[in-house]
């Protein structure tokens, strides 16, 4: 049924193999991230609201993990307040 749009994907692969290979290394980290060190493999609720509240908390806390990581909690809180 969708059979052109995979073979338009697997073109554009083959056409641009950096950029799949930068995707890997910048998009997918966050997201692997989340669902293993996290434990969000799935999603609890029920209900695309639902589901926006809790993948809206579980970025919201990634990031907050990666600032901390990066800047440390005494630049943040100097920054925040």
């Amino acid at each position: 049924m969708h059979a052109h749009l995979l073979e338009e994907m697997q073109q554009r692969v083959t056409d641009n193999p950096g950029q799949v290979k930068s995707r890997k290394s910048i998009v997918e980290h966050p997201f692997g991230t989340v669902k293993r060190w996290m434990d969000q493999g799935y999603f609890l609720p029920r209900g695309l609201e639902k589901v926006r509240g809790e993948m809206s908390l579980t970025v919201l806390a990634y990031n907050l993990k990666r600032v901390i990581s990066l800047i440390g909690v005494k630049d943040l809180i100097a920054v925040v307040s």
